[in-house]
Parts: structure tokens; C-alpha cells; sequence
């Protein structure tokens, strides 16, 4: 059974979309869910 982590990002600065590319890049089973951008 494979677990697929689900992530909001509080925020999409610098630390958020460089958190973003690298759950896309990675082959982690990583489901971005949410992003709250203000």
C-alpha cells in the first residue's frame, strides 16, 4: 500500500515555491492539496 502524503502551503514565496518545485521533483508520493497565497 502505497501512503500519499497531502500538503496545504501557507504561502507561496520564496520558501513555498521552492518547497513546491522540489515535492514535483522528487519521486515521493507527495499530493499538494491547498495553497493559501495572499
Amino acid at each position: 500500500m502505497v501512503t500519499v502524503v497531502k500538503v496545504g502551503i501557507n504561502g507561496f514565496g520564496r520558501i513555498g515555491r521552492n518547497f513546491f518545485r522540489a515535492a514535483l521533483a522528487s519521486q515521493a508520493d507527495v499530493e499538494i492539496v491547498a495553497v493559501a497565497a495572499l
